[in-house]
């Protein structure tokens, strides 16, 4: 059954493209960022990552690199929303993050078992890894916060969650998305996992050897289109249905037939009123590692057709975890605005095993409606249906 849509008023874009819509877009026509090693913290670890360059100190110890990241990604989402002053309104507030919510202080557990002691800092930095109850409280928001921790999918599961407050009328306005840092605990989880490429990934080529991890953050402004009349905002896009499902299947691969996804791409759209032939594009999860790329390019072209035209963008961000979903949505948002999406970095060769290949470069496209794919360990999916405003 078609629920009916809300108005997405601003949004708020931080990765390795840069910080804004605007230095992404020109990211996004002009070259690819290359992955580089980590130059964050000390590791022997050398498989290339995608970093958040110049980001500005914060006076506060207690904010955590991925606090930073989504409060600058929020500041220009509400800026574009015209909420100077949220706590004005009924607004709630959902975030989906994996790294905030680790003990990753690698320092603190050092400092503990070489000296028996350690500053209490890192633990302060880690109970503010409640981010929506962190922006919540320095913002003074009186709605619903949550924060969804749901591996690579928490950052377009917040934003469903989301969706479902405003359709039930909890709140008025809601701001949603994902945030995560470039961390060692994850960088050294990956790379034991075998699934970290030792060159810039390659989504759905023949020849992809796997991921990039990244950082940043994402941050989508929801509202009810009554809210949006009320005080005169037009709207950047439309969010129409999410669709989450689970494979069960595997701890962390997905299932071979793709039956979770599946589910869930049927959901968002069935949601959303829209039909399969509607759809103009796919931003796809497309991490670059063996399984994912399979499963997920096969039942594309099976629930599409092969002449679907779909990319990933993490050869643009690298694989930014909880905020990967926040981040891809915010982009086929503005593939959506733009008419156009960039080509699938990384790709050259057909997958046999895939049978269909991505978009090579950047192509105009004419669309009323895009999907955001998430495929997560726990064999959880998650699909955004996104619309032109």
């Amino acid at each position: 059954m078609e629920n009916p849509s809300v108005q997405i008023s601003g949004l708020g874009l931080i990765s390795a493209l840069g910080r804004g819509q605007e230095a992404t877009l020109r990211s996004l026509r002009s070259a690819i960022p290359a992955p580089r090693p980590a130059s964050l913290f000390s590791t022997t670890i050398t498989h290339p990552v995608f970093e958040v360059t110049d980001l500005p100190e914060f006076p506060e110890e207690k904010a955590s690199r991925t606090l930073r990241l989504l409060l600058l990604a929020l500041e220009e989402a509400l800026a574009q929303a015209g909420l100077e002053d949220p706590a004005d309104f009924r607004v709630g507030i959902c975030m989906g993050t994996t790294v905030a919510s680790q003990l990753n202080d690698i320092g603190f557990y050092r400092s503990f078992r070489e000296t028996g002691s350690a500053p209490m800092a890192p633990v302060e930095r880690f109970l503010e890894g409640n981010l929506s109850h962190s922006v919540a409280r320095r913002y003074g928001l009186k709605g619903p916060a949550l924060t969804v921790v749901n591996a690579c999918s928490s950052g377009a599961d917040a934003v469903g969650v989301a969706l479902s407050w405003l359709r039930s009328g909890l709140c008025d306005i809601a701001l949603a998305g994902g945030a995560d840092e470039m961390n060692q605990v994850p960088l050294a989880g990956f790379s034991s996992l075998g699934i970290v490429s030792p060159d810039p990934c390659r989504p759905f080529d023949r020849e992809r050897k796997g991921l990039n991890l990244g950082e940043g953050a994402g941050v989508l402004v929801l509202e009810s289109f009554q809210s949006a009349e009320r005080r005169g905002k037009k709207p950047l896009g439309r969010l129409l249905g999410y669709g989450a499902a689970a494979d069960a299947h595997h701890l962390t691969a997905p299932h071979p037939e793709g039956r979770g996804l599946r589910r869930a791409i049927h959901e968002a759209l069935q949601e959303g009123g829209v039909e399969t032939g509607a759809i103009g594009f796919v931003n796809a999860h497309g991490t670059a590692t063996p399984d994912n790329d399979v499963v997920e390019g096969r039942t594309l072209g099976e629930i599409f057709g092969p002449s679907l035209r779909f990319c990933s963008t993490k050869g643009y961000t690298g694989h930014t975890l909880g905020a990967a979903g926040a981040i891809e949505a915010g982009l086929t948002v503005l593939g959506l605005l733009e008419g156009w999406v960039p080509g699938n970095a990384g790709f050259s060769m057909v997958d046999p095993k895939i049978g269909m290949e991505p978009v090579r470069e950047a192509v105009s496209v004419n669309a009323r409606f895009a999907l955001s794919t998430s495929l997560a360990f726990g064999g959880n999916n998650a699909v955004l249906l996104l619309g032109a405003p």
